[in-house]
């Protein structure tokens, strides 16, 4: 198996044992993301919708950074820690999504790291 690990500044360097994304082939996988700000490491301020909006920020750049874009993805999951902000989740994605849109999953979750209320990741493929 050929994979190459995906990395950028443009979004949180890894907090553990991970990488930001790995590509075997056509098909990239993208680590999950929660809202923290690249610059400082630090969880964006703000409600749930900032901290949706800083999400797909950081996993646009990921995307960005292995050759695709958010639009490349087929398949996202979506944990959040209060099932509640499920709507916000659908009105942000709107704004980084176009149709045909990814499959998808909403997972909810007792908590998440850093105290984050959402994390996302995704699969892509490329081609």
């Amino acid at each position: 198996m050929n994979k190459t690990i995906i990395s950028t500044p443009d979004a949180p360097q890894a907090i553990g044992t991970y990488s930001q994304a790995v590509r075997v082939g056509d098909t990239v996988y993208l680590s999950g993301q929660i809202p923290l700000v690249p610059a400082t490491m630090q969880m964006v301020e703000g409600d749930i919708a900032a901290q949706v909006r800083q999400v797909f920020e950081n996993l646009s750049a990921v995307a960005k950074a292995a050759g695709g874009s958010l639009n490349d993805c087929v398949k996202v999951h979506v944990f959040l820690t209060d099932l509640v902000n499920f709507p916000v989740v659908n009105q942000v994605m709107a704004e980084y999504f176009v149709e045909p849109y990814p499959a998808r999953a909403a997972i909810g979750v007792a908590s998440l790291p850093r105290g984050a209320e959402v994390e996302v990741d995704a699969i892509m493929v490329l081609g």
